[in-house]
């Protein structure tokens, strides 16, 4: 038997990294599910694993070591609840664009509250700053305060024109990260500029709906070479909180987080109660509009499938 780390995935063969630094085509044999986890795929990039050899030079993967984190999407499979996009991450990085495409704010605190759920620490990389005029510069920003006020880190960056790249290779080495965000945001493009030996294949904006087109289909762990993995995740267009009792959601707002101690009703969601202390901080500003509304919109996404628009945007 030998240990590994799972570097690819492609639904029913997985690329495992052995402690020999040999890669090794494994599938799974029979029936392998884990308990208390209802996804779509058993395995996931980042799981460490056990497996053995067999005649053909292929492996069997045996055991599935306990991860220690993971981060999950609704499955497009309605016999399933979810899908892991990765696992054992030490960070996340997610890649925001104002245009070309678009990405809404609410698919921002989407991703945010998933990170939250699993304690994965996130940055906000705003990317293609360089199409951007005076009045779209002066809407990142805002955007970024009220992202930078609530304790995430944010940075500007043109992966285009090289800008503010060097500085982010640093916060990648030697750590496990995975970059989200929609397609067509520069996820591959980033990927090639911290590490150009990987020249991953770049996809272009469809000019019809400028949006982005779909190049990775499957996540993939990348070794850099500056030490640490990097893991592309397919282009997703909404993260689901499968995992999260909508009782318990203004506790993955670390603004609401801090207030909820003040609410009248230890019972509070913050949605009709009297004296409740997130709607007064709502009503005086400080705690975010848009982040409000998008905690409405999750909290009753399974209510009314009229929320489905405010969360992803227009179809």
């Amino acid at each position: 038997m030998q240990k590994g780390l799972v570097i690819k995935s492609t639904g029913s063969w997985y690329q495992v990294k052995s402690e020999a630094n040999e890669i090794v085509e494994c599938r799974i044999k029979g029936k392998f599910r884990l308990k208390g986890i209802d996804t779509t795929n058993p395995i996931a990039v980042g799981d460490q694993v056990e497996f053995e050899m067999i005649e053909d030079g292929t492996g069997v993967i045996k055991t599935i070591e306990p991860r220690k984190n993971y981060i999950i999407r609704k499955s497009v499979n309605l016999s399933k609840k979810a899908h892991i996009i990765a696992s054992n991450i030490d960070q996340a990085f997610l890649i925001v664009t104002l245009k070309n495409p678009q990405t809404y704010p609410s698919f921002i605190d989407r991703f945010l509250v998933s990170a939250e759920a699993y304690d994965i620490p996130v940055t906000l990389l705003f990317n293609k700053i360089d199409l951007l005029d005076t009045k779209e510069r002066e809407e990142l920003n805002q955007l970024i305060g009220i992202y930078e006020a609530i304790g995430y880190a944010c940075l500007s960056i043109s992966v285009k024109e090289n800008e503010n790249i060097d500085p982010i290779k640093e916060e990648f080495k030697n750590k496990s990260s995975v970059i989200g965000g929609h397609s067509g945001v520069g996820k591959s493009s980033l990927i090639n500029a911290l590490d150009p030996n990987l020249d991953i294949r770049v996809g272009e904006i469809s000019d019809s709906h400028k949006q982005g087109k779909h190049t990775t289909t499957f996540a993939e762990m990348h070794e850099l070479n500056f030490g640490g993995y990097i893991i592309d995740t397919p282009g997703i267009r909404g993260l689901g909180l499968v995992d999260i009792e909508k009782e318990n959601l203004a506790h993955y707002y670390p603004e609401m987080a801090e207030l909820m101690h003040a609410c009248k009703f230890h019972n509070c969601v913050h949605i009709n109660e009297p004296k409740c202390a997130i709607k007064e901080a709502v009503d005086e500003g400080e705690i975010s509009i848009s982040r409000y509304n998008t905690y409405l919109s999750l909290y009753h996404e399974n209510d009314d499938e009229n929320y489905r628009e405010n969360l992803y945007g227009p179809k």
